[in-house]
């Protein structure tokens, strides 16, 4: 596998540190608000890099991490008179309700900033003891970046640019407007914690070196995140986490691109700027995920009206699909585990399909182009399938499709939802008994019954679709 490392501007395959191991961090959210479709890109796209290395064998340690404590989330708690732990507590369970529905797996670990305290004052003492930090007479600890000779590295600025756009902030007390802070003094009626140089909290890029070290160690083989996280966030996790250890902190950095809205960058201020779970609540929460899949990770993304309902018709064709080989089967005698004459070569293009779809995740995990291969399969499936194939094929039909759509974390329902058209009031077994009774009236030839069962099931927006292998139902668009 290649993979494009924002550390070398380049594709390199991929080495891990252990072989048939990979430790991965992704940078997770800051627990103060509902994630926008923003933030749902990192942890679709680095959702399936992990699915994927499990996929090809890898046994996958992936940590992501909740920052809960921060400006930002003292600044809620005063507004929704409140305190830290609660407003987090509060957002970490949003969080993983809008995760769940986007069919993202737990993390291996979802460590706390505020529970990993002892391990951050831990690296700002080795930093200061080493030179590299200070405190300031405010009580702060400042990391003194000049001191590291590669800082800059990551986003590829010379340092000059970068100390040109530095700037102290009022109530900062710095030896040098590049340096950042690693311990931040609590001001009156903050939350803190006790540590060598003041009551205070750690800096932001502080943490997730903390967590990195505790959980995965010194040198990780993956880092990834949202490509806004390259410079500052990453430079300094860099520079802080190395010149702590004296080892490299990961050998490969992933980042993913911006998310604009109809072409521009989306922004409260132009009204532009939507929650995660507002697009779901309309569109459903499949359609998102496969926004976020069907464009290559570090290309830019456009959403529209235009671009979502492409994704929900794009997502009908695979559940058609889906439920047609399940329909199919259903309706097949299992005991016909015999291919017919023909289908060996139907399950050659099988095969043929999954190797494309390796090798073009294998290339730098271009899930774009993956999504075309998995409908070039559906093409084949539904060439087999009008062919009326043998229970066997129909078998093996649902398990490359059920494979290949998973390692994406596609096609997760029992049926599309998108948003408000899911929201029927029949439930499935209702619907199933109705059908179910409507045949028994059919064969009894009770036509009266069976028309009164369908007038039935057109009120609540179920359409019925008679075939030779039984009847299909599905809600009307």
């Amino acid at each position: 596998m290649k993979i494009y490392n924002t550390l070398t501007r380049k594709k390199e395959e991929f080495v891990p540190i252990k072989e048939g191991e990979v430790k991965i961090y992704a940078c997770g959210p800051t627990v103060y608000n509902y994630i926008h479709i923003g933030n749902s890109r990192p942890i679709c796209v680095f959702d399936v890099l992990r699915r994927y290395f499990e996929y090809r064998g890898y046994k996958v340690t992936f940590v992501q991490n909740f920052t809960d404590i921060d400006d930002k989330i003292i600044r809620q708690a005063v507004q929704e008179n409140s305190d830290y732990k609660t407003v987090s507590e509060k957002y970490i369970a949003e969080y993983k309700k809008d995760a769940g529905g986007l069919n993202v797996r737990e993390a291996t670990i979802h460590p706390r900033a505020t529970e990993n305290i002892d391990e951050i004052i831990s690296i700002v003492s080795t930093l200061e003891k080493k030179g590299y930090a200070y405190k300031a007479g405010n009580g702060d600890v400042y990391f003194r970046t000049k001191r590291f000779k590669e800082y800059g590295k990551l986003s590829h600025q010379p340092l000059e640019d970068l100390q040109a756009g530095a700037r102290i902030s009022v109530g900062e007390v710095k030896e040098d407007p590049m340096d950042f802070a690693v311990w931040k003094a609590a001001k009156p009626d903050e939350p803190y914690w006790e540590s060598p140089w003041s009551n205070g909290r750690p800096g932001w890029h502080i943490e997730c070196s903390a967590m990195v070290r505790r959980y995965l160690g010194e040198t990780i083989d993956i880092h990834c995140g949202g490509q806004d996280l390259i410079f500052p966030h990453h430079e300094n996790e860099i520079a802080q986490s190395e010149c702590c250890s004296g080892a490299p902190f990961s050998h490969y950095w992933m980042h993913n691109g911006f998310i604009n809205v109809d072409h521009e960058k989306m922004s409260k201020s132009k009204g532009n700027f939507f929650t995660t779970r507002d697009v779901a609540e309309k569109y459903g929460y499949e359609a998102i995920r496969y926004l976020m899949l069907s464009f290559h990770y570090r290309n830019p993304i456009n959403y529209s009206y235009d671009s979502i309902e492409q994704c929900i018709s794009s997502l009908k064709r695979l559940y058609t699909c889906r439920d047609n080989i399940r329909f199919m089967m259903k309706a097949a005698d299992p005991s016909d585990n015999l291919l017919k004459d023909g289908e060996e070569a139907v399950i050659e293009k099988y095969s043929e399909c999954r190797r494309k779809f390796i090798e073009e995740m294998d290339d730098d995990l271009n899930t774009a182009n993956a999504i075309a291969v998995i409908f070039d399969l559906v093409r084949e499936i539904n060439t087999a399938l009008a062919a009326v194939p043998s229970y066997k094929l129909l078998e093996e039909s649902e398990k490359i499709f059920t494979e290949l759509t998973g390692v994406l974390g596609l096609v997760y329902n029992e049926r599309l939802e998108t948003g408000s058209t899911a929201k029927n009031e029949a439930n499935t077994e209702e619907i199933e008994a109705l059908v179910a009774a409507r045949t028994q009236a059919r064969k009894e030839k009770n036509w009266a019954e069976a028309d009164r069962i369908r007038d039935e099931l057109k009120a609540k927006n179920v359409i019925l679709e008679d075939t030779p292998q039984g009847v299909k139902w599905k809600f009307a668009e």
